[in-house]
């Protein structure tokens, strides 16, 4: 029997008078968040308001949950009193490396055995349902209810599907759609997605999916109510406004794409989910933000997910830069040998690493045959230890990429072989899919090479989902619509303002001022950035042997510090870092990991200024849209003191010629930046970056 089906929606009005007549069940710390519960008849849902009266909207009106487990029969919620807690959290390689929040918390308890813990913090609200089934028999969950509704027809930024004829499998990468609810696609949409309220924005994000499918989202049809009070009337109007959880079906039969032997999902059962006896299931979180200043550096997803299973040192966990060879394709010039995947080739790859201070170098596609599936088998063209033997001597390291179920199958061997031949970690591609089955393997994996001391690059995957903070060694991410994105984005003709123009199809100076607000709350990022040949948007074209990056070479400077990002490439070649020196050398001294991070200035979609301290330094960057702009750079987070600055601001050409860029070196104490405003002028697609060394 399925626990708490109901799809009412209460309007706007009447729901406003019940919030101010009734006591709310849960406050965050600080009393500006409201949470209310209706635990009345066959539903559960909970009201998130804003304790101001002034604010205008509700962040969240009468949103159900529910579980569907067959054979276990509906109950009736209690709420126990509210509590109060703080926790402090060591997190050596995320954006702050350590820091305290506190919530407060109701648990929701019902006779059947299927509970609910609700938390309010100062950032936001999170739930998740929990187990206390006495009996350690197998059960499944047939369904989720998760419903995210809004009193207004507010505009949702959706990342949708890339495979509209299975959505649920894809590789997680798109921009972002922004549109009022009601003009929703009907299309999945991956997390994390925000809903941009006017007085505050949500974020809907998810923690903690160890073994569980990961959450889509879909508009929600059936917000209703009659007209006139007539329940039955065909004259319904749409009230509110939402999105309604979709998660995939538990996998049945898989089949293999030939070219990489990647594994593919053919046929599913008819639930989500397997569990035995008692178990906590996924967080559930709505992330409130009223300045875009604070979605950067909102912590709930890392803080809410299972503490480190990795016991004892974990110096063996280092981040760091990576020479990087895919993105460029091998491209080398003015070498003696033909570029390609060879020795010689990855030596000189580990040469330029060397001189760089780069601890890593990623040997990606084709150091195994793909079509034959076995990573244990290193092509002819590659003497491997030798390889890891010279990168020993230059003090670089080598990553190996593979494909998800590739290492998952030879896991223990792969794992063994590796690690006592002495590479580093793996990077892993290709999942492409957030079924059970799918999460169980990639915990599974973190879990073997954390035991053999590898880190791991997980790519073509969703965001992390807390999994960085399980497993710390897992030290990167995809799920992005990075820079590899580039190399075959078209060009195509847009009417704007009645006007016909031909520009990229593809945003990218606009999706990269506007993911650090959505993407970066779930973690890590591998953007992959760095690229040398940069483009105006006039003069952008697709190349993929010799890609071009959209804005100038600032923006692409200011990455590698906007970024959370430990694990972090150049991708272009080493034949166009040797072609920039000032701007290779000002990559290379970059931190990957910073002790603390700030967003000094930002409007999502527009700019973003971050500021990051490692020790007593400080590093700033900016970046902008299409839009040219003149920014003020609030200095008050720096200590007193005096300062060394190295800082590349874009050039005065840099509109028209993207690669266009200046150096400055100068001294400032903070008693000469007191009485005076700091501006930097950005241009079309620009930034800026700037090294602040305390002296």
């Amino acid at each position: 029997m399925k626990i708490c089906i109901s799809t009412l929606a209460l309007a706007f009005v009447s729901l406003t008078a019940s919030a101010q007549q009734s006591k709310p069940s849960l406050i965050s710390p600080d009393g500006s968040i409201l949470v209310f519960f209706d635990t009345s008849g066959s539903r559960l849902s909970y009201t998130i308001t804003d304790a101001n009266p002034s604010v205008p909207a509700y962040y969240a009106l009468d949103n159900e949950i529910a579980l569907d487990i067959p054979g276990v029969k509906q109950g009736k919620y209690s709420v126990s009193k509210q509590k109060s807690f703080t926790e402090h959290f060591d997190a050596p390689l995320y954006k702050q490396t350590s820091f305290s929040d506190s919530y407060n918390q109701v648990l929701l308890k019902s006779a059947n055995g299927i509970n609910v813990e609700f938390r309010a913090y100062n950032s936001g609200v999170a739930y998740r349902f929990y187990t206390t089934f006495s009996s350690p028999k197998e059960w499944t969950v047939k369904g989720e209810t998760a419903e995210f509704n809004f009193a207004s027809d507010h505009v949702a930024y959706l990342p949708y599907s890339t495979n509209e004829k299975n959505p649920k499998a894809m590789a997680f990468q798109a921009t972002y759609d922004a549109a009022p609810l009601s003009a929703t696609r009907k299309l999945n949409a991956f997390l994390p997605a925000t809903i941009d309220c006017g007085s505050a924005k949500v974020t809907i994000l998810e923690t903690d999916v160890k073994d569980y499918p990961g959450m889509f989202v879909l508009p929600n049809d059936d917000l209703v109510n009659a007209k006139s009070g007539n329940a039955g009337s065909k004259a319904q109007e749409k009230t509110s406004y939402g999105l309604k959880a979709d998660f995939p079906l538990y996998p049945k039969t898989f089949d293999y794409y030939p070219w990489r032997k990647q594994k593919y999902v053919t046929s599913t059962e008819d639930f989500i989910a397997k569990a035995t006896g008692k178990r906590h299931l996924p967080w559930r979180i709505l992330a409130i933000t009223r300045d875009d200043k604070d979605m950067p550096t909102n912590t709930l997803a890392y803080q809410l997910a299972t503490p480190s299973a990795i016991s004892g040192d974990t110096s063996w966990i280092q981040p760091g830069k990576v020479a990087w060879d895919w993105w460029n394709d091998w491209g080398l010039s003015g070498v003696d040998f033909k570029a390609g995947i060879n020795q010689q080739t990855y030596k000189h790859y580990i040469d330029f690493a060397s001189r760089h201070h780069l601890p890593y170098v990623i040997l990606d596609e084709g150091w195994y045959n793909p079509k034959n599936g076995d990573m244990l088998t290193v092509i002819p063209e590659l003497d491997l230890p030798a390889l890891v033997r010279y990168g020993k001597e230059k003090g670089v390291g080598i990553i190996l990429w593979t494909v998800f179920n590739v290492l998952d199958d030879q896991l223990d061997e792969a794992c063994k072989k590796y690690s006592e031949m002495g590479i580093k970690g793996f990077k892993v591609d290709f999942l492409d899919r957030c079924d059970q089955e799918g999460m169980e393997m990639i915990y599974r994996i973190a879990d073997r090479c954390a035991a053999h001391k590898l880190v791991l690059d997980y790519h073509g995957i969703f965001a992390p989902q807390g999994i960085n903070r399980t497993y710390p060694n897992v030290i990167n991410f995809e799920a992005v619509f990075g820079m590899e994105e580039v190399k075959w984005t078209n060009r195509a003709d847009v009417v704007i303002n009645g006007k016909t123009v031909n520009e990229p199809s593809k945003d990218m100076p606009r999706y990269d001022v506007t993911f650090p607000f959505i993407r970066g709350m779930a973690g890590y990022v591998d953007f992959t950035p760095g690229g040398m040949r940069n483009a105006t948007k006039s003069d952008f074209q697709p190349m993929y042997y010799n890609p071009m990056t959209m804005g100038t070479r600032c923006h692409q400077l200011a990455h590698y510090i906007v970024h959370d990002s430990p694990l972090t490439m150049l991708a272009d070649s080493p034949s166009a870092y040797d072609r920039e020196p000032e701007c290779t050398s000002f990559i290379s001294s970059l931190p990957t990991v910073y002790d603390e991070m700030r967003v000094i200035g930002a409007k999502m979609g527009e700019y973003i200024i971050t500021a990051r301290r490692k020790g007593k330094d400080w590093y700033v960057a900016g970046e902008t849209n299409w839009d040219a702009r003149t920014v003020t750079i609030d200095t008050s987070f720096l200590p007193e003191g005096t300062y060394q600055v190295t800082a590349f601001i874009d050039g005065l050409n840099a509109g028209k010629v993207a690669t266009d860029y200046e150096k400055h070196s100068f001294t400032v104490s903070t008693s000469q930046l007191k009485n005076q405003e700091v501006k930097v002028n950005m241009a079309s697609g620009g930034g800026f970056a700037a090294i602040i060394k305390s002296l």
